[in-house]
């Protein structure tokens, strides 16, 4: 979900945040790539990437079973629109206190500076109205289909997103992707239709209250929407220099707004009868940090991880939402969930080889030759990243070299 990122996984990230930096540590801009060890040393960029796989497993398993936990507890039900504008206000809170900082606690350039950001410039705000509202959307959905499917379930079929992101990304802005890439995505496809359709084929038990057709719809449209801000978000910011709190900022200002007015039309008499917080426990709250600052987290740590130790983590937070479901929610396993989850494992991994492997070709090459730097061929576009969480911008793929994505908030 996301942080510059709503209600979901992303990342986790949540869909709607932007990430610390698209230039991962070992690159630059114009198409060069710098050795990591000019930045820091090689034992702490190793602990550093380590941290950072962690810290993307977690957050993608956690949300995803946390939001899970919570929508399945006994008792009364909170309502999943105001969690999402909660996620926004805090996502956007911390954002404010993070530029106050920045401003070394001086009110007066703070105000000046977002004056001149925000109202100022009201082109560039405006232009993140769409993908905020895309996001808040996808937030929503998230909650809905992991209501109605297991996590195990949801955390697979949820990987949609990079074949939606890749296709967008192909007609949006004409990148191509590569041979291995295509026939990864043709097994990501085949991994999901096989598990929804040990899904669909009644895999274990499953409470009467949950509907798998209404969680399949929202996971696609929430995959399809992820796609399509990403990518969106790309084509309309590229190069711009706002920083990644900044950004976050304006999406969680936007995002509230616009969460208010979903809850409004979905849910508006139901809170104004019930209140806010109906429904509100220690999981509940615990939910809606997740969302609120574990995607601005990532979006931090994300610079540290290349391509394949994003997929690496993408791959683990499946199997670890898997065991945990097993023994949190008494999901059964049975050869056909495996044989999809495995597929889509696998899809996952093979995605994010041809960057990851080019690069180290590039640095084996270069540390034989001398200088760590490697120029991409003009006119050749980097080939699309792969999204390691909500949805929030920090964890989708293909954004801009100056803003890379986290929302789930």
């Amino acid at each position: 979900m996301a942080a510059v990122g709503a209600g979901g996984s992303t990342a986790a990230p949540g869909p709607g945040a932007v990430s610390a930096g698209a230039l991962e540590p070992g690159t630059a801009s114009a198409g060069e790539t710098v050795c990591p060890s000019s930045r820091m040393g090689g034992g702490a960029h190793r602990r550093l990437k380590y941290i950072s796989l962690a810290v993307l497993v977690v957050q993608n398993a956690s949300l995803i079973l946390s939001i899970r936990y919570a929508r399945t507890l006994p008792g009364d039900r909170f309502f999943a629109t105001t969690a999402v504008v909660m996620a926004e206000v805090l996502k956007g809170l911390t954002c404010l206190l993070l530029l106050f900082a920045q401003k070394r606690g001086n009110v007066k350039h703070l105000v000046l500076f977002l004056h001149e950001a925000v109202l100022v410039q009201y082109v560039d705000t405006l232009k993140l109205a769409v993908p905020s509202l895309i996001y808040t959307l996808q937030n929503n959905l998230q909650y809905v289909a992991i209501s109605n499917l297991p996590a195990a379930t949801f955390q697979v079929t949820y990987q949609l997103k990079i074949l939606t992101t890749a296709l967008f990304s192909v007609l949006m802005l004409n990148r191509s992707l590569s041979r291995l890439q295509w026939a990864s995505l043709l097994l990501l496809f085949t991994g999901v239709a096989i598990v929804q359709a040990q899904q669909a084929g009644g895999g274990g038990p499953r409470p009467l209250d949950q509907n798998p057709g209404a969680g399949l719809a929202a996971v696609v449209a929430s995959c399809l929407s992820s796609g399509f801000a990403g990518v969106y978000f790309e084509k309309i910011l590229k190069g711009s220099s706002g920083s990644v709190w900044l950004r976050n900022l304006q999406l969680g200002l936007f995002g509230t707004a616009l969460g208010l007015v979903g809850l409004w039309w979905a849910e508006g008499t139901a809170v104004a009868t019930r209140g806010f917080f109906f429904g509100y426990t220690p999981a509940v709250w615990g939910v809606v940090l997740n969302q609120a600052f574990g995607g601005l987290l990532v979006a931090v740590v994300v610079k540290y991880a290349d391509n394949i130790l994003k997929g690496f983590a993408t791959s683990l937070s499946i199997v670890l939402s898997t065991v945990a479901s097993i023994r949190l929610f008494g999901f059964h396993v049975d050869p056909l969930f495996a044989l999809g989850a495995g597929l889509v494992i696998g899809a996952v991994y093979l995605y994010s080889l041809p960057r990851g492997a080019a690069k180290a070709i590039a640095s084996a090459s270069a540390s034989a030759s001398g200088p760590c730097v490697h120029q991409q061929p003009p006119g050749q576009p980097p080939p699309p990243q792969l999204s390691s969480h909500r949805g929030d911008l920090i964890t989708e793929p293909f954004l801009p070299k100056l803003l890379t994505k986290v929302k789930g908030s």
